[in-house]
């Protein structure tokens, strides 16, 4: 009988360890496997997402966090240990998830998702998953989502509140389509801090804690599943918002109205990828394939404003590229004067520019980016393909 119950045993060990998930009726491991999931924030939400994802067998997931870990990131985040305190989150996040399941992939962008992550980025996961404290990053998040087509599913916390939502491009309610007055003071209240008065924003900490952050994060996973489930049918949160607090044990759903005149709905018809890399193919070679393409008078959009100059009123000036969201006070302090200086933007260009002689790269465009040529009303959207090795290296 000991023999019998020792065999018993064995066998139940040898068991597929995501056998107990193929059980649920509609569950379709590889569709897992197969998925590229990008989760931006990597404090204690991105944690319990990056975990669940391990868990559950997401074959490859990109963690994007500038930040590095702190103590109080301990309390609240299961991946992160006190050794870890100065590291990156985003790397020691993708290296710990790793160790939870060997069967998954991940991969850190110590990175600020608004200006560091192209769109082709984007373009080749399945889902984002937005685990972000500020507004700016969402809005960003939300217009590169629409721009090609993918959904992204956004979380927040505060004490023992939280809420869940998903956007789904490219007809449905998006993160703009949501936000308020208030939202949108803040934001340029933001910018403004950033570009004028201060080195970093300074912001209020936002009291939260795990269990919080494990139940929104939960959510949004499950909403991950359903989409990655599509052609089941299963109902899900597009264009609503699941709220809980944890207070008065409540919760409930909102569901978000269309702004038919909403600027974050626009999505790219048709990429071109191209041979290009952001590293090694100029602004010159650029413009001319898309005047090549397009006519004698067609311009290139990089869809943000990128600075190109500094210039001081005691006469002291120099080229500075850099996207104007990047653009630091330190970096106005003229060294000639101590006066604040002037930038001048771009938002693109038109083939006459002083230094086309560049890389996309050097000016601050990302790795697999997508910029868009226009003449009159017709556009095409041409893709850095090349660099999707360098980008996807050790995902493949």
């Amino acid at each position: 009988m000991m023999e019998n119950m020792l065999d018993f045993s064995k066998q139940d060990f040898e068991e597929d360890k995501y056998d107990r998930l193929r059980l649920i009726p509609w569950w379709d491991q590889k569709k897992l496997s197969d998925a590229i999931i990008m989760v931006v924030g990597a404090g204690a939400i991105g944690n319990e997402l990056i975990k669940d994802m391990a868990l559950l067998g997401i074959g490859r997931i990109l963690v994007v966090d500038m930040d590095r870990i702190e103590n109080t990131n301990l309390t609240r985040s299961v991946l992160f240990r006190s050794s870890d305190i100065g590291a990156f989150k985003a790397q020691v996040a993708a290296s710990n998830a790793m160790t939870i399941n060997t069967d998954i992939k991940a991969k850190a962008f110590v990175a600020n998702v608004i200006d560091d992550i192209g769109l082709g980025v984007f373009r080749r996961v399945n889902v984002v998953l937005g685990a972000l404290d500020n507004r700016e990053a969402r809005l960003a998040i939300n217009q590169a989502c629409y721009r090609v087509n993918r959904p992204w599913i956004d979380g927040a916390i505060e004490v023992l509140n939280g809420i869940a939502r998903v956007f789904v491009p490219p007809d449905g309610v998006c993160y703009e389509c949501t936000m308020t007055e208030l939202d949108w003071k803040l934001i340029n209240q933001r910018k403004s801090c950033a570009l004028i008065s201060k080195t970093e924003v300074i912001e209020g900490k936002i009291p939260t804690t795990p269990t919080s952050a494990s139940i929104i994060a939960g959510i949004q996973v499950q909403e991950m599943l359903k989409l990655l489930h599509a052609d089941r049918g299963l109902p899900g949160l597009a264009g609503k918002g699941y709220i809980f607090n944890g207070l008065t044990h409540d919760s409930y759903l909102v569901e978000y109205q269309l702004k038919n005149d909403c600027m974050s709905h626009e999505t790219y018809d048709q990429i071109i990828e191209n041979p290009w890399s952001a590293k090694t193919t100029t602004l010159a070679e650029v413009i001319h394939t898309v005047k090549k393409d397009l006519g004698s008078s067609a311009v290139v959009d990089f869809d943000r404003n990128i600075v190109t100059a500094l210039e001081c009123t005691c006469g002291y000036g120099r080229s500075f590229y850099v996207p104007l969201h990047s653009l630091r006070a330190t970096d106005l302090i003229c060294p000639e004067c101590g006066a604040a200086m002037k930038y001048n933007t771009i938002h693109g260009i038109v083939g006459d520019e002083g230094f086309l002689d560049m890389f996309p790269y050097e000016i601050g465009i990302p790795l697999l980016h997508i910029v868009t040529g226009r003449l009159g009303a017709v556009e095409r959207h041409y893709e850095f393909s090349n660099d999707y090795d360098e980008v996807f290296d050790s995902l493949n």
